[in-house]
């Protein structure tokens, strides 16, 4: 696509890890499972978990730092900050009211949004439509997640899937060929309640904060509506399968993402795939496996490629990005 029309682009990523890895052997030794077991049914191998004293604004802050590093501008730059995330500090303020008075830009406008899985794209779509309707030139949008404090360590069936980690992203508005191309954005409200977190709100109070999935049924419409999303964001950006360089899609589990693979008119190559390392890392899995993509040589100058992903909500969406 060549145009001269002024878009959000991409100009810098970064990730944060925690340093504390807990392999499926750990896992073992706290509930009835096992390193093949999970393998075999997830694809997971290890995954990091934060310690007691990291917060999701810790993790977040920690990536923005690296993707503002990468992003070669001042943290004064800045003048939007959007943390979408399921396990935020506390109910308010905002986490990224607390990102934004660690990295000490006063100025910036600073919110949450809440989309699950999903919510990477939902913070970018919104960050992207601020930036090209000429509001704001410079945003951070990240994706941080600490699963580990709503994952009832006792329900193998979920557990072995989540971990914590987070990844950011600098937009800025610029003018020539690339940033984002499209974006696809869909929810469906008649499946609340297969993924979700029934205790903690203002519906049962003071009830423990703990993930429910039926992941049979998760299953089957992750793979329809990514699959779904992947074509009609391809469609609005005037592009097919074959232009991508790379299809990122949400790391949840290694069978969705195969089947996803085969349903798709792209090599098994230009699919990328690290849930083997961190699990399911919800709002911050897209934009992890992105700035890991590109700091493996993967994305390069010109190369186009799409994040999609799927959470609760149900909520779905795609992003087509040239860099």
């Amino acid at each position: 696509m060549t145009t001269s029309t002024a878009r959000a682009h991409v100009i810098g990523t970064g990730a944060y890890l925690p340093a504390h890895v807990m392999t499926n052997h750990d896992l073992s030794k706290i509930v009835e499972t096992s390193d093949e077991w999970i393998t075999t049914r997830t694809g997971i191998k290890e995954r990091h978990i934060a310690a007691k004293s990291e917060a999701a604004s810790d993790l977040a802050f920690k990536a923005a730092e690296k993707a503002i590093e990468d992003a070669q501008i001042k943290k004064t730059d800045i003048e939007l900050i959007i943390v979408a995330t399921a396990t935020p500090d506390m109910f308010f303020p905002s986490t990224a009211c607390f990102v934004q008075k660690k990295l000490g830009v006063a100025h910036a406008v600073s919110f949450d949004v809440s989309a699950a899985c999903s919510g990477f794209l939902y913070a970018l779509e919104t960050a992207r439509a601020l930036i090209e309707s000429g509001i704001y030139k410079t945003a951070l949008v990240i994706g941080a997640e600490k699963l580990s404090s709503i994952t009832d360590w006792t329900d193998r069936a979920t557990c072995v899937l989540f971990g914590d980690g987070a990844g950011a992203a600098v937009l800025q508005r610029r003018t020539g060929v690339g940033g984002i191309l499209s974006t696809y954005l869909r929810s469906d409200a008649t499946h609340t309640d297969i993924l979700c977190v029934p205790g903690g709100g203002s519906r049962t109070p003071g009830s423990p904060a703990t993930i429910h999935m039926d992941g049979k049924e998760v299953f089957k419409l992750a793979v329809h509506k990514m699959i779904e999303a992947s074509k009609e964001a391809l469609k609005r950006a005037g592009k097919k399968d074959s232009d991508l360089a790379l299809l990122i899609p949400h790391q949840a589990n290694l069978r969705i993402i195969e089947a996803i693979a085969e349903r798709v008119d792209i090599p098994r190559e230009r699919v990328f795939v690290n849930v083997q390392k961190y699990g399911n890392m919800s709002a911050a899995t897209t934009i992890v496996a992105l700035d890991e993509a590109r700091r493996e040589g993967r994305v390069r100058k010109g190369d186009v490629v799409e994040l999609i992903a799927f959470g609760a909500g149900l909520t779905w969406g795609a992003a087509v990005i040239q860099f």
